[in-house]
């Protein structure tokens, strides 16, 4: 799967491919803020991912959740949209916040997820990846100063 993500990512710079993509900030009072290691890349995000043909975003959040972390997510808030041209696409990205979930206890079953665990506020990891961090701090400031990813 090495290959996969440098191949992908010259297609999109040829062909500019409009997507759209979903991210969701989980947060539970006594364990923090969930986050997500995925196989295929390094560092720690926001669990989230593409919108499918036909589903709406929040659909696609929960569905994200639910493959990632075996999370069901009860309600979530809309916070920010944000547009990215990174890796060649146009990315039109919605951010959700959840605080009212049930979790199922297991380990990942998704090949992509190699691990997810809730970190608390203030012991993040330091291989979370800048964008992962710049929306934490967003979230918590409950200021969103840009629109750009």
């Amino acid at each position: 799967m090495a290959w996969y993500h440098p191949l992908i990512s010259w297609y999109w710079r040829l062909r500019k491919p409009l997507t759209l993509g979903v991210r969701l900030i989980v947060t539970d009072r006594q364990k923090g803020v969930l986050l997500v290691r995925h196989t295929y890349v390094k560092g720690w995000y926001l669990p989230g991912g593409g919108v499918e043909k036909g589903e709406s975003f929040q659909d696609a959040a929960r569905r994200e959740l639910w493959e990632e972390c075996r999370a069901e997510a009860r309600s979530m808030t809309l916070c920010h949209l944000y547009y990215s041209e990174r890796e060649g696409k146009r990315d039109y990205i919605a951010l959700f916040h959840v605080d009212d979930f049930r979790q199922e206890q297991h380990e990942p079953n998704d090949p992509e997820v190699a691990e997810y665990r809730f970190f608390p506020w203030d012991g993040l990891p330091r291989e979370m990846t800048p964008a992962t961090s710049r929306r934490i701090e967003e979230f918590c400031q409950r200021h969103y100063p840009t629109d750009r990813w």
